[in-house]
């Protein structure tokens, strides 16, 4: 049996982070399950980058308010069991060809090239608890988490 492969979007990581969040549990779980094998993880240095900031964000400002010391441990736990993708030159084409298919500008650059990443690397799986930041790209492949 192929273990199944999935891109893991920033908030599935923040959830995991936080216990106060509704779907903590189930984050938590999904990277517990990419840590024993059962599921392969991926996520992109975007991912890792995007985690640090809102971590390490104040509560009144919408982050975690977690101490970069307490961050930076998590980012190493998250490296056990998250396999990072490089962002190369083919990940910056594959991004212009999907802005341009579906009219994707401003912020929501930052989706398409989670999308245009997972793509250069055949990956179609993405984990998130925001797919309607990803619904129009209809080459994924979008999954939820259901709360535990």
């Amino acid at each position: 049996m192929r273990v199944k492969r999935h891109f893991v979007d920033t908030n599935v990581l923040l959830t995991a982070s936080d216990a106060d969040r509704r779907q903590h549990r189930a984050c938590l779980g999904l990277l517990e399950s990419g840590m024993v094998g059962e599921v392969s993880l991926f996520a992109s240095g975007q991912v890792l980058r995007e985690y640090l900031v809102v971590a390490t964000r104040p509560r009144k400002q919408n982050g975690l308010g977690m101490p970069i010391t307490r961050a930076l441990d998590n980012l190493a736990a998250l490296r056990q069991c998250i396999r990072i993708l490089e962002e190369n030159g083919a990940v910056v084409q594959r991004l212009a060809s999907l802005s341009r298919k579906y009219g994707i500008s401003g912020k929501r650059i930052h989706d398409c090239n989670i999308a245009a990443t997972m793509m250069e690397h055949g990956l179609k799986r993405l984990v998130t608890l925001n797919p309607g930041d990803f619904d129009e790209i209809e080459e994924l492949e979008l999954t939820e988490l259901s709360p535990l």
